[in-house]
């Protein structure tokens, strides 16, 4: 598989606090890419600095060949990054119907209620007086709705129930880019699944592991996902 973007000996601070040492982490260009973590493992740190949300202070962002670690998220995302963090992922103060105007290339958002049809009755909604997991849904759509060439979500199904959460998953794979998620534990429902997906441990700012999920224990009981 071809790479699509990459850390290369990543290292980024937070004060005198270093949250990534020396990461390599390729994204390959046709598989889902799952980040494993506890919190402050480094997972979503690891997708802030693909999306350049956070400076480096080590190591490199490469990009199809391109060393992009100087430029800023702004400018990643012109180039095609979608990054959906897991916090403040939605304008609180426009209603949904706006939310996915701003999100859709052309201002037409109806794949992004074919993917997810609870929206549609709440089009008119402020997005600051969702639910949580109504909120991801909407912020979700981000990714539907962008032709991004990589798209890195923080948390995906948080505040989903679980028939909301499988149908998230299947949405995520089924987009034409290089996805990468970041997971406190790997979904069963990936588990499962046809298409290549390559999962990366992270413990205390570095990778312990790095392979395929059957190369991890399974889960042993049904899916959980929060509600």
């Amino acid at each position: 598989m071809s790479v699509e973007i990459e850390l290369r000996a990543a290292r980024v601070r937070y004060g005198p606090l270093e949250a990534l040492h020396g990461v390599w982490l390729p994204v390959p260009a046709a598989a889902l890419t799952v980040l494993l973590g506890r919190n402050g493992a480094g997972r979503t740190t690891a997708l802030r600095a693909l999306a350049g949300a956070v400076p480096l202070h080590g190591g490199r962002v490469v990009w199809r060949g391109v060393d992009v670690s100087g430029l800023h998220a702004y400018e990643r995302a012109r180039r095609g990054l979608c990054f959906v963090p897991d916090l403040r992922a939605v304008y609180g103060a426009l209603t949904v119907a706006e939310n996915l105007e701003l999100a859709a290339v052309d201002g037409e958002f109806g794949r992004a209620l074919d993917g997810y049809p609870a929206l549609r009755p709440l089009l008119a909604r402020r997005a600051g007086a969702l639910s949580g997991g109504e909120r991801r849904m909407l912020a979700l759509s981000r990714a539907l709705l962008s032709p991004a060439r990589v798209v890195l979500v923080d948390e995906p199904t948080q505040g989903m129930s679980p028939d909301v959460a499988a149908r998230t998953y299947d949405l995520l794979r089924g987009l034409d880019a290089a996805v990468v998620i970041a997971e406190q534990r790997l979904p069963p429902s990936l588990w499962r699944g046809r298409s290549p997906v390559i999962v990366h441990e992270l413990r205390r700012g570095s990778v312990v592991f790095s392979g395929e999920p059957s190369e991890l224990r399974p889960p042993r009981g049904p899916e959980s996902t929060p509600l």
